[in-house]
């Protein structure tokens, strides 16, 4: 073992403050689409916008989740800056796509290069950093992560919808996706560094046992895996519906389109916000009492959200729902860290993450539905009665502490 290498936020804090300003170019990525796509779709294309981000949604929630699964494969086998890389290299035609698509199909075909994107460069930032930083500031770090991914997407959506609205749908907003790619990949490539060492070191110190099933035992077997793994799916399914449905259900009570927007953006906001916070908790505090009360606030805000009438009443759940979601989203990851060998713990985040992103499709599937056959108030109701059951899970099944 090489001396010189070290674990700790402390000990590495400079390639930690280059992988948090990497994810923010991935996260910004994803906030190019956010709030223009389905006016393009719309205006351009002539496609309903409720179609375009239930398709959207499942197209990069599907690609997204099965390119984090083989991420977390191979990359103790090719190297974690290397699927960095190849991350950025299928990013980069992203933007000059939606630039100049002739039609719908090419649209859907950036998206596919989004989720591979995104899989494979935020999956590799999650797990390099949990190298880095090692044992006890695993909560600390994932919260800087999604803080950093999920400031960007909200920053990135606004200007492109302020520059849409000066200077047109396309080209121009997408420019800053061209900026974003290439300072990516050239900030991947030269500087920064592999942290196959620090794994090294950790797997001298480490004392959990390695999986004899890694995808088995991540996606249901092993207690505390096991809980996180289900609550995941649960909560970016809720995540889906909320991106596709509450727009539409603010709509039929009769706002506007700005107190639509701000209604929206409060729930990522705090979200993201929160985990500056909420991840420095999940070193404090027992995981799963963490994970136990944010998915239970969730499903209480949404099912609340059936008796709201007035912006104040939906301004505030939306606040709760995403207060809920940040207590979950950084504790999930530095629990599956924690009940994870060094060597097993890409992989296994890999299959977490595979099931949770699956969640975005199954949301907008399931809400697509439900509320067709029955309405948006059931579609509501029925997310929001999974995500209590989802804690109760957890609730039943979560050890305390590591097994």
């Amino acid at each position: 073992m090489d001396k010189k290498i070290q674990l700790g936020l402390k000990e590495n804090w400079k390639q930690f403050t280059l992988l948090v300003i990497i994810n923010a170019f991935v996260g910004g990525m994803v906030g190019l689409e956010r709030s223009i796509l389905p006016q393009i779709a719309e205006v351009e294309f002539a496609i309903a916008a409720k179609t375009a981000i239930l398709s959207f949604i499942i197209v990069f929630g599907i690609v997204k989740a099965f390119t984090n699964y083989f991420a977390g494969a191979f990359a103790n086998k090719i190297g974690r800056k290397n699927l960095l890389i190849i991350g950025w290299l299928f990013g980069l035609p992203v933007p000059f796509i939606l630039m100049y698509a002739p039609s719908w199909d090419w649209i859907v075909a950036a998206n596919l290069l989004l989720g591979i994107n995104q899989g494979l460069a935020w999956s590799s930032t999650v797990v390099m950093k949990i190298d880095l930083v090692g044992e006890k500031q695993r909560g600390f770090a994932m919260g800087l992560n999604e803080f950093a991914g999920y400031l960007a997407v909200a920053v990135v959506a606004f200007l492109t919808g302020y520059i849409a609205g000066e200077q047109g749908l396309r080209p121009y907003p997408f420019i800053l996706g061209i900026a974003l790619a290439v300072l990516g990949l050239l900030g991947t490539v030269f500087l920064i560094k592999d942290t196959r060492k620090h794994v090294a070191a950790e797997n001298t110190i480490s004392e959990v046992p390695k999986l004899r099933n890694i995808f088995w035992e991540t996606t249901w077997k092993h207690p505390n895996l096991g809980s996180v793994t289900q609550a995941g799916l649960v909560n970016n399914l809720n995540d889906g519906m909320a991106w596709g449905i509450f727009p539409i259900l603010l709509a039929s009570k009769g706002f506007n389109l700005e107190q639509i927007g701000i209604v929206t953006a409060v729930y990522p906001a705090v979200w993201g916000t929160g985990q500056l916070f909420t991840g420095r908790m999940a070193d404090i505090f027992i995981k799963k009492h963490l994970l136990f009360i944010g998915m239970t606030l969730q499903g209480i805000a949404l099912i609340l959200f059936l008796f709201a009438h007035s912006m104040i009443h939906y301004l505030a759940l939306s606040a709760v729902l995403g207060w809920g979601t940040a207590m979950v989203y950084p504790t999930f990851l530095a629990t599956v860290a924690e009940n994870t060998h060094p060597n097993d713990r890409a992989k296994s985040i890999g299959v977490f993450r595979l099931w949770r992103d699956l969640g975005y499709a199954l949301g907008a599937i399931l809400t697509g539905l439900i509320a067709d056959i029955v309405g948006i108030d059931a579609s509501i109701a029925f997310i929001g009665g999974l995500t209590l059951v989802s804690a109760i899970i957890i609730a039943i099944r979560m050890e305390k502490k590591r097994v």
